[in-house]
C-alpha cells in the first residue's frame, strides 16, 4: 500500500461491524437452543454443536480481523488463482469426497472437514470483480453478458453436480455482479431465459431433484415431506412471541437435524413472529449497509465486492426462508450465521472483511459521517 493509500485509509464501517456481530451472537444462541437435544442423544453433551460453531466463529472473526486490515485490491489480484484452486477443490470432492447424509460435499483435513463450495463463493465474488474491472470499458454489450457467465460455467458445472443450491447461488451472484456493471437492463431477459433453462437442466438431470418438486407440491403424500410438514407446524405453533428460548417442542426429534436448513422454523417457533421479523430486519440492515458501502466505494472492484456479497447474502437468506416456508422446493441452504455450519460461517465472516476493508478504503472518508449514522 502506497504512503498516499495510507493516508486516505480511514476506519471500518462501524455499522456494518456491529451488525456482524449481532448475527454471529445470534446465531450462536439460537444454534444452542436448536441444537442442545440432537447433540445430548447423539453425543452426550447438549454443547457439542455449540462448542464446534463457537470455535468456528472464533476462527472466523479472526479471519475477518485479518481481511479487514488488508486492501481489497491484494484479493482481487489474487482472484484468479483462487477461482482456479476452487475449481480442484471442487473436483477433489467429487473424486475423494466425504459423503454425509447422503451428500458428497466435503474434503477431510486430518480432524477438520472442509466445504469447498463455501470456498467457491467468495472466490466467484473476487474472480468476477477482478475480470469485470478489467473490461469496464466494454461492460454494455450482450457478449460481455455471453462471457462473463462462461467463464462461471466450469465451477457451476462442478459444484452443481452435487450441490444444485450452491450452483444457483453462485449463478445469482453473477447476474447481480452483471447487472450492476451493465447499463443496458434490457438484455437481462435473455439472460434470465439462459439461466432458468441451465438450471431446468440441472433439475432433470438428477431423479431426486425432480422428487423434490413434487414434495413441494404435496408433502403429505411422500414420506420425505415430513421434515417440511414439522417445520410449518413449528412455525404456526409459534404465534405472535413465541414459546419462549429453548421451549421448542419440534426441535425434540420432529424436525430432522434442526440446527441446520430449518433453524428458522425453530425460531419461528421459540421467538415468535416478532423475533423472526427482527432477524429479517437485522438482515436487511446488513443488506443496506453493504449497498452504502458499495456506493461510496474508491473504485469498480470496490463496488463489485461488495455487491457480490450483498447479493450473495440477500440470495441465501431469501432462499432458505422460502424453503423453510414451503415456498419453493427444498434446495439445502443455510441460513448465513445462524445455521449450524464451520466452513460457512469462517467464509462469510471473511466476506465481511472484504467488505469493512473496502469501507476503509472508501472514496471519501466524510460521505457518511460516523456521528450521524442512527447506530
Amino acid at each position: 500500500m502506497s504512503e498516499k493509500e495510507k493516508k486516505q485509509q480511514c476506519r471500518p464501517d462501524m455499522t456494518l461491524l456491529v451488525l456482524v456481530l449481532v448475527l454471529a451472537a445470534f446465531g450462536l444462541v439460537i444454534m444452542f437452543s436448536a441444537s442442545s437435544y440432537n447433540g445430548r442423544v447423539r453425543f452426550h453433551d447438549t454443547a457439542y454443536y455449540f462448542k464446534k460453531q463457537f470455535f468456528a466463529t472464533a476462527l472466523g472473526l479472526g479471519a475477518m480481523y485479518a481481511v479487514t486490515k488488508i486492501h481489497y485490491r491484494f484479493f482481487t489480484a489474487l482472484a484468479p488463482l483462487a477461482y482456479i484452486l476452487s475449481m480442484i477443490l471442487s473436483t477433489l470432492v467429487l473424486m475423494v469426497g466425504q459423503e454425509i447424509n447422503g451428500s458428497k460435499r466435503w474434503l477431510n483435513l486430518g480432524p477438520l472437514s472442509f466445504q469447498p463450495s463455501e470456498f467457491a463463493k467468495v472466490a466467484v465474488i473476487l474472480f468476477l470483480a477482478w475480470q469485470i474491472d478489467r473490461t469496464e470499458k466494454s461492460t454494455a454489450g450482450f457478449w460481455f453478458m455471453c462471457r462473463t457467465m462462461l467463464t462461471l460455467l466450469p465451477i457451476v458445472g462442478l459444484v452443481g453436480s452435487n450441490n444444485l443450491s450452491t450452483a444457483i447461488i453462485i449463478l445469482g451472484i453473477g447476474v447481480i455482479l452483471i447487472f450492476v456493471s451493465n447499463p443496458k437492463y434490457i438484455q437481462f431477459i435473455g439472460l434470465g431465459g439462459t439461466g432458468i433453462a441451465f438450471v431446468a437442466v440441472f433439475l432433470a438431470a438428477e431423479s431426486y431433484r425432480l422428487e423434490r418438486l413434487a414434495i413441494w407440491r404435496n408433502p403429505e403424500k411422500y414420506e420425505k415431506g415430513f421434515q417440511t410438514i414439522q417445520g410449518l407446524y413449528a412455525i404456526g405453533s409459534g404465534g405472535l412471541f413465541g414459546r419462549g428460548l429453548g421451549s421448542s417442542l419440534q426441535k425434540l426429534g420432529f424436525v430432522p437435524e434442526a440446527q441446520n436448513d430449518m433453524i428458522f422454523s425453530i425460531i419461528c417457533e421459540e421467538l415468535g413472529l416478532v423475533g423472526a421479523a427482527g432477524l429479517m430486519i437485522l438482515f436487511m440492515l446488513l443488506l443496506w449497509r453493504l449497498c452504502v458501502i458499495a456506493t461510496h466505494s474508491r473504485d469498480l472492484q470496490g463496488t463489485l465486492i461488495c455487491g457480490g456479497i450483498m447479493g450473495h447474502m440477500a440470495i441465501q437468506v431469501i432462499l432458505n426462508i422460502a424453503v423453510v416456508t414451503n415456498t419453493i422446493p427444498n434446495t439445502g441452504i443455510t441460513l448465513p450465521f445462524v445455521s449450524y455450519g464451520g466452513t460457512s460461517v469462517v467464509f462469510l465472516l471473511a466476506e465481511m472483511g472484504l467488505a469493512l476493508s473496502v469501507s476503509s478504503h472508501r472514496k471519501d472518508p466524510g460521505a457518511y459521517n460516523e456521528s450521524k449514522r442512527p447506530f
